[in-house]
């Protein structure tokens, strides 16, 4: 049960910053947007942990193991990685995202550098559809934890409810403290990253 929550914690620092920027922005999430966000970020992370176990079945024990723990290491070096680079780029960006041409289109790396570029039609209101959007883009490296876990006795429908708790949870503080925590102006996601190392190591 602690693995499971301990999980539900690191994958729910994303969730809790981006409802930080977005209070931040102005930016309001109803209720039904964020129980759409809280439930995809859940339900990925419990599926990945499902499909982990699928491979684990298939895979020996030991190597599964090794490539689990190898791959959580990473993972979490590469989020420490994209959070200095984002912070970095806030820096030197004034509007918090970065435009660039490719081929002559414009490419906008905005959820990337700026959850609030969830808000597409600049409502100050993230729909459903923004909402699901959203979470499908914080839940990329939840995909990837939960598919490296398999080999931790790990159950899927725990960790999904666990995360749903998490995520309302890190909604409702991040809508609650987001002034003050976008006001540092630093990407946090660091710590996900330092907590996911911690739990690969303990864990392996």
């Amino acid at each position: 049960m602690l693995k499971e929550i301990f999980l539900a914690f690191i994958v729910s620092i994303d969730t809790f910053l981006a409802a930080a920027a977005c209070c931040n922005s102005g930016i309001k999430i109803p209720i039904l947007s964020a129980a759409v966000i809280d439930f995809i970020c859940a339900a990925v992370l419990g599926i990945s942990i499902a499909f982990s176990q699928l491979l684990c079945s298939i895979v020996p024990l030991g190597i599964f193991r090794l490539c689990g723990a190898a791959v959580l290491i990473t993972l979490g070096a590469l989020t420490i990685a994209k959070s200095l680079v984002r912070s970095l780029i806030r820096r030197i960006s004034d509007r918090g995202e970065l435009s660039v041409k490719m081929g002559g289109s414009p490419l906008i790396l905005k959820l990337y550098l700026d959850d609030t570029a969830a808000d597409a039609d600049h409502s100050k209101l993230i729909s459903a559809g923004e909402a699901a959007a959203l979470a499908l883009a914080s839940s990329l490296d939840s995909a990837a934890t939960g598919i490296s876990c398999g080999y931790g006795d790990i159950s899927p429908f725990t960790a999904f409810s666990a995360a749903f708790v998490c995520g309302a949870a890190a909604l409702s503080l991040g809508s609650f403290t987001g002034r003050k925590i976008s006001s540092l102006h630093h990407d946090l996601s660091w710590a996900g990253g330092l907590l996911l190392i911690i739990f690969a190591v303990f864990s392996a």
